[in-house]
């Protein structure tokens, strides 16, 4: 039983001796740079980190908004105004800015998120997540964040969400000056 042990724990230490020495290998042949794909050990770490960080009541509690087309239309004019930016119209995170942040910006429309209970889609939109580009949507109470919750009804919408969905968020899409001088001149056209 001794002799178990002793290997046990020897085999347990070198497989962490061997993580710590893969990650370094990676820290100094490619450093922190966003460039940089993440490995599939780090990203699977990451999310199981994501997971523990959400407290169990959070990650359980129900969406107290009614799913409607009042809040689904909501939802699409918050989702295009605030999250296209990094997540894109579609949600595929392949926005100019969520492609090249570290980590990038996630596909919300893969099983990977859509897995996630609305609890846990609220949790992540009200508080951000630490040490990524998410930042804190939510202000104050959470009792009161009611366009979080909406906006998990949204994420849940994305995988078949419309042409005509699309093109109503292009429309709702932050403009950024030039577009607004692009516009003006078009009047004189």
């Amino acid at each position: 039983m001794r002799t178990k042990l002793i290997v046990f724990i020897t085999v347990v230490g070198i497989g962490i001796v061997g993580a710590f020495g893969w990650g370094g290998y990676q820290v100094f042949t490619s450093g922190f740079s966003a460039k940089t794909e993440p490995q599939a050990l780090e990203v699977f770490i990451a999310r199981q980190i994501r997971h523990l960080a959400i407290p169990i009541e959070n990650r359980n509690a129900q969406n107290p908004i009614p799913l409607s087309p009042d809040v689904g239309k909501d939802s699409l004019a918050h989702f295009a105004d605030h999250c296209a930016l990094c997540h894109a119209n579609d949600g595929n995170g392949q926005a100019p800015i969520g492609k090249n942040v570290n980590p990038k910006a996630l596909d919300l429309r893969l099983t990977d998120t859509q897995s996630m209970s609305d609890g846990e889609l609220f949790w992540v939109i009200h508080n951000g997540i630490r040490f990524t580009a998410m930042p804190v949507w939510g202000e104050g109470d959470p009792a009161e964040d009611k366009d979080s919750w909406k906006l998990a009804h949204f994420i849940r919408h994305l995988p078949p969400l419309t042409p005509k969905g699309l093109d109503q968020m292009k429309a709702l899409n932050p403009k950024t000056q030039k577009d607004l001088e692009e516009d003006a001149f078009g009047e004189f056209l």
